[in-house]
């Protein structure tokens, strides 16, 4: 299988880069949806608290909020509990799972502060970049929306592959006669981690770089196992 004249893609599933505009990040939708189109691509559930000395005040908030049992680490149940899409629908939980895996860099289970801060600056690039993509300001990504940020970010699918992209990370099943839901931003940060990974897992064994690889079961199985 070949992979486009641009490669792999590169440097991607890390921190976007910002660039793409501001955005509230962790607010609730404006009433009225980013650039007056529909709801934002969402982020941290609205909460309230007092910030300890030493501490930058608002992020120290939104950790102590999401630490509900007050352990001074945050679980994935309780991530999961304060991830929001622009639609107030809660994060998918693999997605949040996936999350904690970047950041859990300790590999303790859970995130402390210092994960948290850097799951927070995560989220807010990829506000930025979901809202970039979102051309139509739906607070979904459609297939066209989809083929657009993969080709920027330096992934070349086929039309078969983007399908079935948007087959597996998509808001639900259509209805009869229907297109295909959008995307959510859960699944849309999902998704492109996910695209990096396995990329990146191919690119390991094309030792050539000739796009195609040939592997015996053992490594066929290591590969699909140890992705996301």
């Amino acid at each position: 299988m070949s992979y486009g004249q641009q490669g792999y893609g590169g440097g991607y599933g890390g921190a976007p880069q910002g660039g793409y505009g501001g955005g509230g990040y962790g607010a609730p939708p404006p009433a009225h949806g980013y650039g007056g189109g529909g709801p934002g691509p969402g982020g941290f559930a609205p909460v309230s608290a007092g910030p300890p000395p030493g501490a930058d005040p608002q992020l120290w908030s939104w950790f102590s909020a999401v630490d509900t049992d007050r352990s001074g680490h945050i679980s994935v149940h309780e991530l999961q509990k304060a991830l929001i899409n622009g639609d107030w629908t809660p994060f998918d939980l693999d997605t949040v799972k996936l999350l904690m895996s970047i950041f859990d860099t300790d590999r303790s289970g859970t995130i402390g502060f210092n994960e948290f801060s850097g799951l927070w600056k995560y989220i807010k690039d990829w506000q930025n970049v979901y809202r970039h993509f979102d051309r139509d300001q739906s607070g979904s990504i459609d297939r066209n929306e989809l083929a657009d940020a993969l080709r920027q970010f330096g992934y070349n699918l086929s039309p078969q592959l983007l399908q079935l992209v948007e087959r597996k990370y998509g808001s639900g099943p259509p209805a009869r006669g229907a297109p295909l839901p959008g995307i959510t931003f859960d699944r849309f940060v999902r998704a492109c981690v996910v695209i990096k990974q396995v990329t990146e897992s191919f690119q390991r064994l094309d030792t050539d770089r000739d796009g195609w690889v040939q592997i015996n079961y053992d490594q066929f199985m290591h590969t699909v196992l140890s992705l996301p």
